[in-house]
């Protein structure tokens, strides 16, 4: 008995193999898409601030304002676009938008330079795009007071040896960051648009009455049509993970095995997703357009772009019900962090209640859709 329910099972998930190697639209998505949208998160995606556009005013003109406004591009950090001596120039540059950071020196900035008071200088940031504005402003902040100190002709000591070192991503480079969690986002996807543009297609084309009268169970029919697509979603996991390690250097310091278990959990929520979508869809446009209404807070609910404690209260819990956020906490912390099941349990508890409850109740509501 059990293997005549296997077998209806496997011949079932054969056919959906059969029909989406028939199909080079779905075949484009599964296997094309990922590697793009790794790509442009990977180099496009980017909180690093680099190459700002910078318009200096320079009422000194000494060689001390020459070298701040060196120290201020030599990094890279910033790019010098224009050059005056009148303020006007400046909030005209700002407006237009060809600075971002203004850079203003007074007269006499040499001599106060060596004076008991200091310097003033003056920086103006375009506060439109407030992440790039503050990461610039820090940025120009650390330099010039690092300049400052190292162009007094006395030695200071300064009163607090502050030694800085960031854990797991030294560089601080975004796409450290980022790219092991694309994982998540692409396998959420993947499995949501497959698996309830199939079902919906089944109803389309009228064969769903035909597996309704067959001898497969409710519970076969939705292991016959979630597994294929498990399987393809497990590939993107491998995959994805093969171009981070070999193209973008993504260090990986964990347990594969961690990795794998969550993935697994994960696909649970996903896929009954996936199923629920299918069982209040008529058409495949509708599905489609279902899968992309709960995409969207679904990623802006995991801390795949903005930091969860960032957010007010009532969304800080409902992010708990998201299964995506439980995943991309354990795959950054498996990517970079070298965690275990020790210290992942709680997120690993999560997608698995998660994820029986969303399956659960995909079902139930797939048994009567289809009976």
């Amino acid at each position: 008995m059990r293997s005549e329910r296997l077998d209806r099972v496997l011949g079932l998930a054969g056919k959906e193999l059969l029909s989406l190697r028939r199909d080079p639209k779905l075949l484009r998505l599964v296997f094309v898409s990922p590697l793009i949208q790794l790509l442009v998160f990977g180099y496009a995606v980017s909180t690093d601030v680099r190459n700002t556009r910078m318009f200096v005013v320079d009422h000194d003109h000494t060689a001390a304002s020459r070298s701040l406004v060196e120290a201020m591009t030599s990094g890279g950090y910033f790019r010098e676009v224009g050059r005056s001596d009148r303020s006007a120039d400046l909030v005209a540059a700002m407006q237009d938008g060809r600075a971002i950071v203004g850079l203003e020196l007074p007269p006499g900035y040499a001599r106060a330079l060596h004076a008991p008071r200091g310097a003033v200088v003056q920086i103006v940031v375009d506060g439109t795009n407030s992440n790039v504005a503050t990461v610039a402003l820090g940025y120009a902040e650390q330099i010039v007071q690092m300049h400052g100190l190292a162009q007094l002709a006395v030695a200071v000591r300064p009163p607090v040896d502050l030694r800085v070192r960031a854990w797991y991503n030294p560089g601080l480079l975004s796409r450290i960051f980022n790219v092991p969690a694309i994982l998540g986002s692409i396998m959420m996807l993947v499995s949501l648009v497959l698996t309830s543009l199939a079902v919906v297609r089944e109803r389309e084309v009228g064969t769903l009455e035909q597996l309704m009268v067959s001898p497969l169970t409710p519970v076969e029919l939705i292991a016959g049509k979630t597994l294929p697509f498990a399987v393809i979603a497990l590939f993107d996991l491998v995959l994805i993970t093969t171009v981070a390690l070999a193209w973008f250097r993504v260090p990986f310091t964990g347990n594969f095995l961690v990795l794998l278990l969550a993935a697994i959990l994960f696909l649970l929520s996903t896929l009954g997703l996936g199923l629920l979508i299918s069982t209040i869809s008529t058409t495949q446009q509708e599905a489609f357009l279902a899968t992309f209404l709960t995409f969207m807070p679904l990623m802006l609910l995991s801390g795949f772009m903005f930091p969860v404690a960032s957010m007010p209260v009532v969304f800080q819990w409902l992010t708990l019900l998201n299964p995506l956020r439980h995943y991309l906490e354990i795959v950054r912390a498996v990517f970079l962090k070298a965690a275990g099941f020790r210290s992942q349990w709680r997120s690993l508890l999560a997608l698995a209640l998660l994820g029986s409850g969303v399956i659960g109740l995909a079902a139930s509501r797939f048994r009567k859709t289809v009976t």
